[in-house]
């Protein structure tokens, strides 16, 4: 939520928060889940990595698998990672965008 102009939804339900960037989707969790987990969108070369080098990382749930990851959150995740993964979700989201709509999100989150 810290992030700029993020929205947090439950268009699934109410056991599923899905976080949004402009309408977009880049994360979708389910904190009650033992444990929760989080779905990330990734790029998916990084994607590969990540799920080779760490066991807490899996193919995204429900999602595509090509570009989505989900991260176990069971305490293996360093917190420092699990920040700049939800990062890197948000920041492809808004690089998908139309020009003036990136611009101006990538401005927010520089400052």
């Amino acid at each position: 939520m810290a992030l700029p102009e993020v929205e947090e939804t439950t268009p699934f339900g109410p056991d599923a928060l899905v976080y949004k960037v402009a309408g977009k989707i880049f994360a979708v969790t389910q904190p009650d889940d033992v444990p929760s987990r989080i779905n990330l969108k990734c790029d998916p070369d990084r994607a590969l990595e990540l799920r080779d080098q760490y066991e807490w990382v899996k193919p995204g749930w429900h999602m595509n698998k090509r570009h989505w990851n989900t991260v176990v959150l069971d305490g293996g995740a360093p917190d420092a990672l699990l920040v700049e993964l939800v990062r890197h979700s948000y920041q492809l989201v808004v690089a998908g965008m139309k020009k003036a709509e990136r611009e101006r999100l990538q401005q927010l989150l520089d400052d």
